[in-house]
């Protein structure tokens, strides 16, 4: 498959200009697309982003990612309903920066003719004046033109800034400066930004008498409609300090069966064939289904070793069949997660070591109300410590029962889990 071809099967592809698929076909050409730093991380829609540009990697051409040190001070009003807030110049140099780091694990910026760029906009216009920009390329768009578009006439009931109207003009001599510098002949991005990306095919035709080319892909929505890259906390970001990647593999796990075929086509890097038979097997095992592209998708995102550290904390927290040689087998990493899920008390170790069941169970914590009801639940087989049951109230917590020399975990009925932590 082509790359115009291969957005086709995948779903990806919204619109294209005419001929774009000829001139992709012509031989390696360079495109790109911008991200601006108006968040502190890049988000898993973002992600979308960055998967069209590894596609189009992996078809011979050459990818841009261009970071919006410039446009990310105007804000772009597409998909916008109202003016957005400006941030500092400090914490968009920040955010930049930081974005920049992101993208670059998911690029081959390193060998290769068609090997990837990363490039600040803020470039093309620090040495660029007022008078020089409205001279040179604001001559070239009309106004009507940029009414025309649809970031722009949507807002004009709400209103509009000038700084937000000349977002169109700005991310238009981003085109004109790449295809001049890097014959960048494409930009892509989502469908909301036709406008814009057809506003700077217009204006390197005009400026450098060139010819450019537009291709978008569709806003990915989940079934039921609602925006895709969303949970009940916000948005999931690519960055683990703002979603984990327990929570990251949490939101694949959890995501409707009806949206999966759509998530495999635009995430995975499997052949399209073991993409088809995942599709296929989702009716008859779709937890099964779900737990392999989580993985695939995690992985991707994070590394290996965090996604098998979010696999065990699920296993562990919901499934009924784990055992203590599992338990212990979980890495640190693991119990920090799980730490995270389920309530834990931290206490001293001379205030856990030696100490009776009953008193931890009824007083050093209030995982029972009182020392009667730790002796019924023991009694009635509902406690286990480090997932073996015990029904002896004159147990003692030994040194032995830390896991790493830290953890130990007590479960009172098949729901209710805690964790007892060594403090540090």
């Amino acid at each position: 498959m082509g790359f115009i071809e291969e957005l086709e099967w995948r779903g990806m592809l919204f619109d294209k200009s005419p001929g774009a698929e000829e001139k992709l076909a012509s031989g390696m050409q360079t495109g790109y697309i911008g991200f601006d730093p108006t968040a502190p991380s890049l988000t898993i829609g973002n992600y979308v982003q960055l998967r069209i540009l590894k596609l189009f990697q992996q078809h011979g051409h050459r990818p841009i990612v261009l970071m919006g040190g410039a446009t990310g001070r105007i804000g772009d009003p597409s998909g916008k309903d109202k003016e957005r807030s400006l941030l500092s110049y400090e914490d968009l140099d920040h955010n930049l920066k930081h974005q920049a780091a992101q993208a670059s694990k998911y690029l081959n910026f390193d060998s290769g003719k068609n090997a990837a760029l990363l490039i600040n906009n803020y470039d093309f216009y620090k040495g660029l004046g007022a008078l020089e920009f409205l001279r040179d390329v604001g001559k070239n768009i009309t106004v009507n033109y940029m009414m025309a578009k649809d970031s722009v006439k949507t807002r004009l009931e709400t209103g509009i800034s000038y700084t937000e109207f000349s977002y169109q003009l700005l991310q238009a001599y981003d085109y004109v400066c790449l295809h001049k510098g890097y014959d960048c002949c494409f930009q892509m991005g989502g469908s909301d930004q036709w406008g814009n990306i057809t506003s700077g095919t217009e204006l390197v035709r005009k400026m450098n008498e060139g010819k450019a080319y537009a291709v978008t892909t569709p806003l990915l929505t989940k079934a039921d409609g609602s925006k895709f890259g969303k949970s009940t906390e916000g948005n999931i970001w690519l960055d683990p300090s703002l979603t984990s990647p327990y929570k990251f593999y949490q939101y694949w796990i959890n995501a409707a069966d009806a949206d999966i075929p759509k998530f495999i086509k635009y995430f995975s890097d499997r052949s399209r064939s073991e993409m088809e038979e995942m599709i296929a097997e989702l009716e008859n095992d779709p937890a099964g289904i779900k737990k392999q592209f989580a993985e695939e998708i995690t992985t991707q995102v994070h590394s290996a070793d965090e996604t098998k550290s979010a696999m065990d904390a699920t296993s562990l927290l919901f499934s009924r069949k784990s055992s203590e040689e599992q338990l212990r087998e979980l890495s640190v990493d693991s119990f920090k997660i799980i730490k995270l899920e389920i309530q834990h008390y931290e206490m001293s170790s001379d205030q856990m070591i030696g100490k009776n069941i009953v008193d931890i169970l009824a007083e050093a914590t209030d995982i029972t109300s009182s020392g009667s009801e730790a002796r019924r639940a023991l009694k009635g087989n509902a406690i286990s410590i480090n997932k073996v049951k015990t029904l002896d109230p004159d147990r003692l917590i030994e040194s032995t029962d830390l896991i790493h020399n830290k953890y130990i975990m007590i479960e009172n009925g098949k729901k209710n889990k805690y964790l007892l932590v060594i403090k540090d």
